[in-house]
């Protein structure tokens, strides 16, 4: 008992000795280390706010918008055609006779201005025999097809109206990545009705276009647009137009979130053309073009990936005329900065032949600046007036009956010939032009594309209605 004391003692002594020598050194010796936290400032993006986020009212631009977007119904008359005429060689051949197919479609459109002009997409439109226009309040106006552009898609109708709402254009060169915009569309020929995303990208290239000279440079969004919303409108968050509605990036061919607009950078000259000359004044540079990707910069030495690399100058071209060479890189016109092929597309298509524009190249690292007089695709810079003006005469479509009887499936019959090139050539009025320069001729358009396409001579052929074939030739300066 009297040990279990002892070492009971000794164990407390000896806790009570570590406890002091630690206090001792802790107050006297050890030098206390302070740390401080250095609290980082978050990071700020543009319009970044501390409050709470809220999505944009946009109740204003559609209210706006709603009643300046209509419906747009088509009708087209193709085949009809009949074969030998005789039942039993019909029989034995085993031909038929084929009722004629009406094909019909719809779309959308938008009003540009209060006595009814109206911009759609021309794949809405083109081939069509009857447009009618369904505004947002009901009323229906038989449309008149003022001009179209197949190489932007875009296409200018006209009803017999006043005092209607209409959009005014907006700038496309200000909208920003992020931005939001409202896609309206009238598909169903019930209300315009309104969607909307923000804008994904800008000059975007499809290849969707298959005319020769088309331009691509599309706005992208992730608003939701099905068939029948093209050539609806896009419009920024003031209610002003910023494009037209155009595709869809889909294998169903429903949304599957992106759709794609023509800036109105482009519909505006396009309509201005098409009102003023009755056919699209297109300027061009004269080049082939690439984008500057990082392959190209290697294989060319190329001190740094921006710009268009210019792959080869066109003889006799605007662009070789200025100076400008193969293996240049265009990174501007008229001081505006392109980064890639449709970018400069896009700022080419705001000119017309004859247009003097500024071009900044590189070339070998130096920096370069050229006046470029910009030409028409005949190589020259003159203005291209309507064709059909020049050539004096008014058309009507022919009727299914006449079709039947003449044993044709095209045509479009003249009912008014006054002076000019048709007349001149010894057409007659109520001849009926089937095929210029070998191609079957179906509208109106249809003349004005193969006239607009031929340089030199015309070969138009038909027929009268005591069915007489004829054919003449001519030619277009």
């Amino acid at each position: 008992m009297k040990n279990t004391r002892k070492y009971a003692l000794t164990f407390l002594l000896a806790v009570a000795s570590a406890f002091l020598a630690v206090w001792i050194y802790s107050s006297f010796f050890a030098k206390s280390e302070v740390v401080t936290i250095k609290e980082e400032q978050p990071v700020r993006f543009a319009a970044y706010s501390d409050g709470d986020a809220s999505l944009p009212d946009l109740t204003y631009a559609a209210e706006k918008s709603v009643h300046s977007v209509v419906h747009i119904a088509t009708q087209s008359v193709r085949g009809g055609g009949w074969s030998t005429g005789n039942p039993l060689f019909d029989e034995f051949f085993g031909f038929r006779q084929q009722e004629p197919q009406i094909a019909r479609g719809f779309g959308s459109g938008v009003i540009i201005s209060d006595d009814g002009y109206i911009v759609t997409n021309n794949h809405v439109i083109e081939r069509a025999q009857k447009i009618k226009v369904i505004l947002n309040d009901k009323r229906e106006f038989e449309a008149r097809l003022v001009g179209a552009d197949p190489s932007t898609d875009i296409a200018l109708l006209k009803i017999e109206a006043e005092d209607l709402p209409f959009l005014t254009y907006g700038n496309s060169d200000n909208l920003k990545i992020g931005e939001w915009v409202l896609a309206v569309g009238n598909p169903f020929n019930l209300t315009s009705t309104v969607t909307a995303g923000i804008v994904s990208a800008r000059a975007r290239n499809l290849g969707i276009n298959a005319e020769e000279l088309s331009i691509e440079s599309f706005i992208q969004t992730d608003a939701a647009v099905n068939r029948g919303n093209s050539g609806g409108a896009l419009v920024n968050q003031q209610g002003n137009l910023v494009g037209i509605n155009t595709a869809i990036a889909s294998r169903t061919g429903s949304y599957a979130g992106y759709s794609f607009a023509v800036p109105v950078s482009i519909v505006k000259k396009v309509v201005e053309d098409l009102v003023e000359f009755g056919e699209v004044q297109r300027a061009l540079l004269g080049v082939r073009i690439g984008d500057v990707t990082a392959a190209v910069a290697e294989e060319y030495d190329l001190d740094k990936v921006e710009g268009v690399f210019v792959g080869e100058v066109t003889e006799s071209g605007a662009a070789r005329d200025a100076g400008i060479k193969s293996g240049d890189v265009i990174i501007s016109v008229a001081s505006e900065r392109v980064n890639s092929s449709a970018e400069l597309q896009e700022k080419i298509s705001r000119y017309r032949p004859g247009d003097d524009v500024e071009i900044g190249i590189k070339r070998n690292g130096d920096r370069k600046q050229f006046t470029v007089t910009l030409r028409n695709k005949h190589g020259d810079t003159q203005i291209v007036r309507d064709n059909i003006t020049v050539l004096g005469a008014r058309f009507d479509e022919v009727s299914t009956r006449e079709k039947r009887n003449l044993d044709i499936e095209n045509g479009i019959k003249i009912i008014k010939l006054e002076d000019g090139k048709l007349k001149d050539a010894g057409l007659e009025e109520n001849f009926i032009i089937t095929h210029v320069n070998k191609k079957p001729i179906y509208e109106v358009n249809d003349l004005k594309r193969e006239i607009g396409n031929a340089r030199g001579g015309i070969l138009v052929e038909g027929i009268y209605p005591n069915g007489e074939l004829a054919y003449y030739v001519f030619g277009v300066d």
